[in-house]
């Protein structure tokens, strides 16, 4: 009874920005809400979804992901893989001689059906209108660049308009590029006040970039169309990525912060298989756990095999090694729901990213220790499972219950109880390479159940 009514005082004392609106921002401007209440974004990037995938195979790609505990899937209307002149599934293209303002509404029924489709699962769209290479073809995607301005806004509105009444979209501009210049930051503004406009102000839109150490906030944060910031952090090992969640997470004015494309699992390292291998279920998990504990309001995972939906029919791209109905079941998207169900397992509203909580604050990222918590508990995550002190005082109670989250399944170990007035030493149950753990340390008055 006692959690129960923490989370309705939260709830009560949280209310909305635009509460009329399926998603808002909350007021604090750090988590982002659905129907008012606290949303945690467990995303997944089927980025040729809409491009790729049958009705059939659509159905089996979502209850999936369902089952699994994701509540995002981001796709793109106008597709990264030559996605203006490669049908769908079903041989419509989704634009009349590539003109955005002559949208084929066979594709468009389409998109429609994913979008209702997805909401039967309970799983939100964070829709992209288009892949940046139809903006700045850069020097990898097909484009061609067909936007400017004018025809921008009109597509956006028109796109927006259809789809207002849903309830499940989250709009994000880019498409992994990075504006060339004013004339570019000029087009994807036209594209945001176009999808505001259209919405009555109600859309909740971010911005997925290229690498970079702000992110989408380098160009748009202070737009009022930008409702959070987005990063790419790439495909590398080990980057120090809670540094950017962090930077960005400390702009005026606040604004919620995600990384939206970090390492995929079974992705080339770097893009360099042969010197670095290919990614891991602890890759894309460590990603996790050290973007949330350092500000970020949810996370999104990805997969090199199911980006791309690969499969015995497509071209692959940078050496897929599953077909993305097999890839589904990698243990790395398994793990994402014990992500899930641990952010959700204590009070939402209040959490903190918080290194003063323990003594070695500044590892390196292999070996990487980040806390977070909120006023009546704490979440240590050690990545490579070392020791590490936890300092006294930092949330409420006098004596703190500790046990150990075991991120690869979800399982939980008593850990006992500590005083909150002096320094505790804490050990991971195992260690090394892969030896991932999160201490969970809460105000024992509370009684909180375990995590998960």
């Amino acid at each position: 009874m006692r959690l129960l009514y923490r989370l309705l005082v939260i709830l009560l004392i949280l209310p909305a920005r635009n509460v009329s609106a399926q998603f808002s921002i909350s007021d604090n401007h750090r988590f982002l809400l659905k129907d008012g209440k606290p949303f945690f974004w467990m995303g997944d990037t089927g980025w040729e979804l809409l491009h790729r995938l049958n009705r059939e195979q659509t159905d089996q790609y979502l209850e999936k992901r369902s089952e699994q505990g994701f509540t995002v899937i981001q796709t793109v209307v106008l597709a990264e893989l030559d996605g203006l002149h490669t049908p769908n599934a079903y041989g419509e293209k989704p634009l009349i001689d590539d003109d955005p303002l002559k949208p084929n509404e066979q594709y468009f029924k389409h998109v429609d059906y994913v979008i209702d489709k997805a909401n039967e699962y309970h799983i939100n769209i964070g829709l992209l209108p288009t892949w940046g290479d139809k903006i700045f073809k850069s020097t990898w995607g097909k484009g061609p660049e067909i936007f400017n301005e004018k025809n921008a806004a009109a597509y956006a509105g028109w796109l927006a308009a259809r789809y207002k009444d849903k309830k499940n979209i989250i709009w994000i501009l880019g498409g992994d590029r990075k504006p060339r210049g004013e004339a570019d930051i000029a087009v994807w503004n036209a594209m945001g006040n176009a999808i505001m406009k259209a919405t009555n102000n109600k859309a909740v839109i971010s911005f997925h970039p290229q690498p970079g150490p702000l992110g989408s906030a380098e160009w748009f944060h202070k737009e009022h169309w930008l409702a959070f910031n987005m990063f790419q952090t790439g495909h590398c090992r080990d980057e120090k990525v809670y540094e950017q969640i962090q930077r960005v997470y400390r702009l005026s004015p606040t604004k919620p912060v995600m990384d939206a494309e970090p390492i995929y699992e079974d992705h080339p390292v770097c893009f360099n298989v042969k010197d670095l291998g290919t990614s891991s279920a602890y890759d894309v998990r460590k990603s996790a756990y050290l973007d949330l504990f350092a500000g970020a309001f949810g996370h999104t995972y990805g997969c090199h095999d199911i980006w791309q939906m690969y499969s015995e029919n497509v071209e692959p791209v940078n050496g897929p090694h599953y077909y993305w109905y097999d890839a589904m079941d990698l243990p790395g998207a398994w793990q994402m729901q014990y992500v899930r169900k641990l952010m959700e397992s204590r009070p939402y509203a209040d959490r903190v990213p918080d290194q003063s909580v323990i003594k070695e604050n500044d590892l390196t990222a292999s070996e990487r220790i980040q806390a977070t918590r909120g006023k009546d508990y704490i979440f240590i995550y050690s990545a490579a499972g070392k020791p590490f002190t936890v300092l006294p005082g930092k949330i409420s109670g006098d004596k703190l219950h500790a046990c150990w989250y075991d991120p690869r399944n979800g399982k939980v170990t008593e850990a006992g109880i500590v005083p909150n007035t002096e320094e505790s030493s804490f050990t991971p149950p195992s260690a090394g390479y892969g030896k991932d753990w999160i201490l969970v340390l809460d105000d024992a008055s509370e009684k909180y159940p375990f995590p998960g």
